[in-house]
């Protein structure tokens, strides 16, 4: 069988319009001509012998089928061409480069800082990038390669993700500093059975806390919602109901000033793990293996001295 005729410039022009799903918007991407990236991908297609891309007319671009499976593969190779790269170029010295990570939104205050120090302190030479964002956007950054790994909840993972669990963050009760149970050091859900409930509605509580229903039984009686995190904590702080979180800050007061108190549930409840998860089948950068490992030692640990 001869050689494959592509280059690796026309692997990595394909890769940014498959990511992209434009010619336009891979050719600023790579800050090379539209011209560049048409004929390097029109090139490959023809040593390949198939078509990878669909061109619409002023609509951008679609995988063909095999053009799916093809940057699926592909994203693996490159990230081992890059490692090669980087192994030739530091000869044994400290890691170095560009890594994106995404993060869930409530999750990075409590965890980013610490973990970004850490890495930067064995890594300086690594410029890493962060990008926040929900679960569902999350997983399509990893998707469409604009992150290598992303750290978030283990909650509705798909089959073409793989992840590593980093830490499983029990839930407590909060309450504000004048009810009657401020005093207690932990309490039984079913205490709270009459009082309102303030809810931290985002995508996918509502079946975490029916997880926590059908383990215990308890039936909350909600009567407010918000996906302000914060926002949760000020209306729990001034005596608008309690609340169950799993993120606990170092403090117990609220933006206005208000004073909260954090319980621990005496139920058996299930808690929430903290995952880094990645595409399957991906060969991942040195750099993102490094903070894979980075982050099993690093996230949650500052809890552990906590409710």
């Amino acid at each position: 069988m001869a050689d494959p005729a592509f280059t690796l410039t026309q692997l990595r022009y394909f890769a940014a319009a498959a990511e992209h799903l434009s010619m336009t918007g891979a050719s600023k991407a790579l800050m090379v001509s539209q011209s560049a990236v048409s004929t390097a991908v029109a090139q490959l297609e023809k040593d390949l012998g198939i078509q990878l891309l669909i061109r619409h007319h002023a609509r951008g671009l679609t995988l063909t089928a095999a053009g799916q499976s093809f940057y699926q593969e592909l994203r693996g190779f490159l990230a081992h061409a890059s490692d090669l790269a980087e192994a030739a170029r530091t000869a044994g010295d400290d890691l170095t480069g560009e890594l994106t990570i995404g993060c869930f939104s409530t999750l990075g205050p409590f965890e980013l800082p610490r973990l970004l120090a850490a890495y930067n302190a064995q890594h300086p030479r690594v410029d890493v990038s962060v990008i926040e964002a929900e679960h569902a956007t999350l997983k399509n950054m990893l998707r469409q390669a604009r992150c290598e790994v992303a750290l978030m909840y283990g909650y509705d993972l798909d089959e073409d993700l793989d992840h590593v669990v980093v830490y499983e963050v029990p839930p407590y009760v909060l309450v504000g500093a004048e009810h009657r149970l401020a005093r207690r050091r932990q309490v039984s859900l079913q205490e709270l059975a009459d009082d309102p409930m303030v809810i931290l509605d985002l995508p996918h509580t509502a079946g975490y806390m029916s997880s926590i229903m059908e383990t215990t039984g308890f039936a909350p009686r909600i009567r407010h919602q918000t996906t302000g995190f914060e926002t949760v904590r000020s209306m729990v702080a001034h005596g608008h109901g309690f609340a169950i979180l799993n993120q606990l800050p170092a403090h117990d007061l609220t933006y206005d000033g208000g004073k909260v108190v954090a319980l621990r549930i005496r139920d058996e409840v299930p808690p929430l793990s903290m995952v880094v998860a990645t595409m399957r089948g991906v060969r991942l950068t040195a750099r993102a293996r490094e903070m894979v490992r980075m982050c099993r030692r690093t996230v949650g640990r500052w809890r552990e001295d906590s409710v």
